[in-house]
């Protein structure tokens, strides 16, 4: 057969196995590593980042954790702060990069999986030019990857600049004039509150709820964190607590906070107007929308039949109901109500690789 001279060089697959492959090298998938690292497992982590740490670094600029440094610790290794430090985005990062280092965790970055799959006999996980091939998997890719946006978006002016808050950076990115912040949980009140100190802010949605930051000379987490803990989602009282605050609310950051920095507060929004946002029943000039209104699991190339519904995985406790082999780490309530954070993985990991081992 003859091949032409401008064809095309044909990209050889590489295919590698291991026993297991843990998805993600963020906090949910370097605690899956930790584990399977103590039992010696033949075990790789892959992630699509450049470095450990990368979507930390990656958030807004003046991002700390809710969560005090006494609950922000991986398996093995408390956060290097004291105790009631608020850890900043960069010290996340920081320490990520470093715990993957303590541990020796095998991670090979610049991997991006495109599909999982089951082949009959094996998950086959493909990056590109090599393919993986592995007994068991862990997806750890993250809980909050697809910004969620209401469909009115699509309405608004096209003169209105529009971006979600998982690409906020800096208020000045952004033009001058008056600032639309939708979603009034963690993420919009604090961007709200640091836009405030240059222009004028709007915020929009529900109030989740407040803590204050210390109470009776403690920390509020130092109250919170065992009550989190001990209410699991396999009992009435934590399906109850899930239910009845479906979003975390606001710690030391009250409605008279927002108020006394020049926020005005409005309820949901819910019209557009000749692609003006209508605020308290009155169409606003409004330069820039940020969408502070959540993210959620993005499994599209999770091609394992039965191993999703929707958007979010078929599981008990991050193990797949019709899938053996197949494990998740790292989502929103999958336990707990800490089983999102980075001090909570932890015992969602241990649980997920004692079954595995067990398999």
């Amino acid at each position: 057969m003859h091949i032409p001279d401008n064809a095309p060089t044909p990209i050889s697959t590489r295919v590698e196995r291991f026993e297991t492959i843990v998805i993600g090298a963020g906090q949910a998938g370097l605690a899956a590593g930790y584990f399977l690292s103590q039992a010696d497992a033949d075990f790789v982590l892959l992630d699509a980042g450049a470095e450990v740490g990368e979507q930390w670094r990656k958030r807004w600029d003046s991002l700390r954790l809710t969560t005090p440094a006494a609950f922000a610790g991986l398996p093995g290794m408390p956060f290097p702060a004291p105790p009631d430090h608020l850890p900043d985005k960069d010290e996340v990062a920081d320490y990520l990069s470093r715990y993957a280092d303590r541990f020796d965790l095998p991670v090979r970055l610049r991997t991006r999986v495109s599909a999982l799959r089951w082949n009959g006999t094996r998950y086959r996980i493909e990056t590109g030019t090599v393919t993986y091939e592995a007994d068991n998997v862990i997806v750890a890719s993250g809980a909050f990857h697809a910004p969620s946006i209401p469909a009115l978006a699509a309405r608004l002016s096209p003169d209105i600049l529009q971006l979600h808050s998982n690409h906020y950076r800096s208020p000045f990115d952004l033009p001058d004039g008056p600032v639309l912040v939708v979603g009034a949980g963690s993420a919009g009140a604090h961007i709200a509150l640091e836009l405030a100190r240059f222009q004028e802010v709007h915020l929009s949605g529900r109030a989740p709820g407040f803590l204050p930051r210390r109470l009776l000379g403690r920390d509020i987490y130092a109250w919170l964190w065992p009550l989190a803990e001990r209410l699991t989602m396999d009992t009435v009282l934590g399906r109850r607590w899930r239910d009845a605050w479906p979003a975390d609310p606001l710690v030391g950051i009250s409605e008279a906070r927002l108020a006394g920095a020049g926020v005005t507060r409005h309820e949901r929004l819910s019209d557009v107007h000749d692609g003006r946002p209508v605020l308290g029943g009155t169409p606003r000039d409004i330069r820039t929308v940020v969408w502070a209104t959540g993210s959620t699991p993005d499994l599209s190339w999770l091609h394992v039949p039965g191993a999703v519904l929707g958007n979010y995985p078929r599981m008990t406790r991050g193990v797949a109901v019709e899938s053996p082999g197949l494990y998740f780490v790292g989502l929103r309530y999958q336990f707990r109500r800490t089983s999102s954070l980075l001090g909570g993985v932890g015992a969602d990991a241990a649980h997920v690789v004692g079954h595995l081992l067990r398999r």
